[in-house]
């Protein structure tokens, strides 16, 4: 497998995400990203892959949510791909970095119109009275932006994960899988195999 595989792992990251969108896998940008509170208890949940460059990979949410908290406090976070159709798994460990307004602006005006009118209604993962609550937030901001563009929220906006290690994992028979690790030094990626 080494020897087929690119010294730097974007190449083979885009490679295996190619796999993922040709056979039709239900939702393959999803990912687990996990961060850490001030408690030091971990916390994991899905979001979207909604970017990748050469500096790393790109989700948006809202700053305010558990999320946002926790990587205001603690930068370091990893991110799971797994296509269990394919038997792949990625791996991505880093540390998150807010990108600029532009981006998060640009990303924004993509998005459906009652996904911008929820990023104001929902304040999210603070306790709510119940759905009625939401229901009527939305209505009233249907409201107050019918016939005008929603303006992105200053409390939300995109992260880059910016990768120290990723690892890619292939199942094998008889659980003797393959796995590749990727780790950064300064510019340079270095490459090893740890066993399954």
């Amino acid at each position: 497998m080494e020897g087929k595989t690119p010294r730097e792992p974007f190449q083979l990251f885009h490679h295996w995400f190619r796999l993922a969108l040709k056979a039709r896998i239900l939702d393959p940008h999803a990912m687990a990203l996990s961060t850490t509170g001030p408690s030091g208890k971990p916390s994991s949940r899905m979001v979207l892959l909604k970017g990748l460059d050469r500096e790393g990979f790109v989700f948006f949410t809202n700053y305010l949510s558990r999320k946002g908290r926790d990587l205001a406090g603690r930068s370091d976070a990893s991110l799971l791909f797994f296509w269990a159709k394919l038997g792949l798994q990625v791996r991505v460990e880093g540390k998150a970095r807010k990108v600029g307004a532009r981006e998060s602006e640009g990303y924004f005006k993509t998005r459906p119109r009652g996904s911008q009118l929820s990023a104001w209604a929902s304040r999210q993962s603070s306790v709510v009275s119940g759905r009625e609550a939401l229901e009527a937030a939305m209505e009233e901001l249907k409201e107050r932006y019918k016939g005008r563009q929603v303006p992105r929220p200053s409390h939300w906006g995109g992260y880059r994960l910016i990768p120290s290690a990723i690892e890619f994992w292939s199942g094998r028979r008889n659980r003797l899988h393959d796995r590749l690790l990727y780790k950064k030094k300064g510019k340079v990626w270095t490459r090893v195999r740890l066993a399954p």
